[in-house]
């Protein structure tokens, strides 16, 4: 595929139906929370509602007019205890066939524009930890690894918690079965 120019703008009401295909291509949220595949009418309303939002915005990149990649950047702080900002970059992602021609780091800098612009001194971008591709593509921009984040329905979360020990400090199953086995190849 030959290289085109790659553009990257502000999301816009057109774009709708192109940015739920590519958000499509890989997102994994529908399989693992049994969440409906998006249409192009939520896609639109999400689109105005980011064009009011001064502390938020949604990247297109695009290569010869057509959307091709995505980034989703929040101005937020960089923890609930710190007074610095950071733009958080999320939902990251290029059209496989559209990938290592540039539309990434596109992405990219347009978000380290836009933080140096609302004088925000960090960046801070989240790809699924399976996603290998785009944490070597960060670890190449010089991006370390700050956390890793988990994600659950809340009546998962519910039934989980409903069967955790009720007190801190009791029994754990696996550390007693391993003392078990332990003290049988001792004996």
């Amino acid at each position: 595929m030959a290289r085109g120019s790659v553009v990257v703008r502000d999301a816009v009401v057109d774009d709708a139906s192109a940015l739920v295909d590519i958000w499509d291509d890989f997102s994994n949220v529908r399989e693992r929370f049994s969440v409906a595949a998006a249409t192009a009418e939520e896609a639109s309303r999400a689109i105005v509602r980011l064009e009011t939002d001064s502390a938020e915005r949604l990247l297109v990149a695009t290569v010869d007019g057509i959307p091709v990649g995505v980034a989703h950047l929040r101005r937020a702080p960089i923890s609930a205890i710190h007074d610095e900002d950071a733009v958080h970059v999320g939902n990251l992602h290029v059209l496989t066939d559209h990938r290592r021609r540039g539309v990434g780091t596109s992405l990219m800098s347009a978000a380290a524009d836009w933080a140096d612009e609302k004088d925000s001194p960090h960046i801070v971008a989240a790809v699924a930890a399976s996603a290998r591709d785009s944490n070597r593509f960060l670890a190449r921009l010089g991006m370390a690894q700050a956390a890793v984040v988990r994600a659950s329905t809340v009546a998962g979360l519910r039934a989980r918690l409903s069967t955790a020990p009720a007190r801190a400090g009791a029994s754990n199953v696996v550390v007693a079965r391993r003392l078990r086995r332990r003290a049988r190849a001792s004996a």
